[in-house]
């Protein structure tokens, strides 16, 4: 018999801070779907700086999650959003 794979850790469900879940829904959630909802979310919300399209402006409820920047990198914003997941 095959040994049943084990999920990858991305795959593995997380909880999810109260900022964080007030952005993108309660948890718990993988990491790949919270990161899908939150691209969903700036998407949606026009938060990409138009001039360069790797900041983001957060609003009000993701300056909860990004601690208080008014622009941030997307390669940082994943080192902020780690800070809301168990």
């Amino acid at each position: 018999m095959a040994k049943k794979k084990e999920a990858s850790k991305f795959m593995k469900p997380m909880t999810l801070s109260p900022e964080l879940a007030e952005v993108i829904g309660k948890g718990p959630m993988p990491r790949t779907e919270v990161t899908k909802k939150l691209w969903a979310y700036i998407k949606k919300h026009k938060l990409q700086v138009p001039d360069n399209m790797r900041f983001i402006q957060p609003d009000e409820k993701l300056t909860k999650v990004f601690g208080g920047k008014k622009a941030i990198n997307m390669f940082d914003m994943t080192k902020k959003v780690s800070k809301h997941l168990t």
